[in-house]
């Protein structure tokens, strides 16, 4: 990661509507994202995260702040820009009744690519997603996943600098969901820059160099997965189901571990030691109905910084 931020936000705003009073969807965020990472806005629907990659799409203009996108302005160079971009929209936007190789190939006539070094380009494309092979197929016949590993291989028509994802995996099955992680692991190692937004946690910690976590429009937390776990959360987490009994079982655990959280009929205690935790809370007679000890994880950073959880 050298050289100048691919993504240089100062400040970024942006507004929905006539209404100064109305809360805005982008609330002055700063973000710097470097040449070659997997970065990750995170939060829940409504968080901001989509209309902030719409402003570094260069299809919503901004409201205020500075916005710097491959050292260029949106407001002033927009087309420039989008000419060096790859985009994975959230919802997938192919033509089913065309031809996996078709699909590629019209989406590469748009950027004025020679007819034969798109031709041979191809299947190289479909190679580097897991589509060998399958260029003849019409698009309806693919599977899910296939159409997202598709998605993906047509945002490198170009051979962007920079490619953007807006929630890649979202109705995806865990199986499909892993094989998209792999896809998009081997793009960074080949050195593409990639910013991705999610409401899964686990897609982030287990992809992202660096990501943000957004609540409101605001960005709240910002760091690796593993930073921002060890910043704001113990180690270990705790979770103990007592029935009716949470609101006094909750009281009696005061001062083991490091918090407690709430959660309908379950409590969560945060510890560095969570099997230290577990004999503190036996010894003080309580008798839960359900214990788990687990590594702590984004998600309770979340629920730590927002009070709520990515569904709110």
């Amino acid at each position: 990661m050298t050289g100048d931020p691919v993504i240089q936000a100062v400040g970024l705003v942006k507004r929905y509507g006539t209404d100064p009073a109305a809360a805005p969807a982008v609330d002055g965020i700063d973000v710097s994202v470097e040449r070659g990472e997997l970065f990750g806005f995170l939060g829940p629907n409504g968080a901001g995260k989509s209309s902030t990659m719409r402003m570094i799409a260069c299809v919503s203009p901004r409201t205020g702040g500075e916005l710097r996108v491959l050292g260029l302005d949106p407001a002033t160079h927009g087309r420039q820009i989008r000419a060096r971009l790859g985009v994975v929209p959230q919802d997938d936007t192919l033509d089913a009744e065309l031809s996996v190789a078709d699909n590629l190939y019209v989406y590469g006539r748009f950027f004025d690519l020679p007819r034969r070094a798109l031709r041979a380009r191809i299947p190289e494309l479909l190679a580097s997603v897991g589509l060998d092979g399958r260029g003849g197929d019409r698009v309806d016949a693919l599977s899910g996943g296939m159409r997202r590993r598709l998605t993906i291989a047509r945002s490198m028509v170009s051979d962007p600098e920079l490619v953007l994802l807006d929630e890649p995996t979202t109705g995806l099955d865990p199986h499909a969901r892993h094989e998209l992680w792999e896809r998009l692991r081997s793009l960074r190692e080949r050195g593409v820059t990639q910013v991705l937004t999610t409401h899964y946690m686990d897609e982030a910690e287990q992809l992202c160099d660096r990501l943000v976590v957004m609540d409101g429009g605001r960005i709240v937390a910002q760091g690796s997965p593993a930073e921002l776990i060890a910043r704001h959360v113990s180690r270990e987490m705790v979770e103990l189901r007592f029935g009716p009994d949470t609101t006094d079982a909750a009281a009696r655990l005061a001062g083991i571990g490091d918090g407690v959280r709430v959660e309908g009929d379950r409590l969560t205690l945060s510890a560095d030691d969570g099997d230290a935790a577990v004999a503190a809370v036996m010894a003080r007679d309580l008798k839960p109905r359900q214990v788990l000890v687990r590594r702590a994880t984004l998600e309770d950073v979340f629920l730590v910084l927002t009070g709520h959880g990515l569904g709110a």
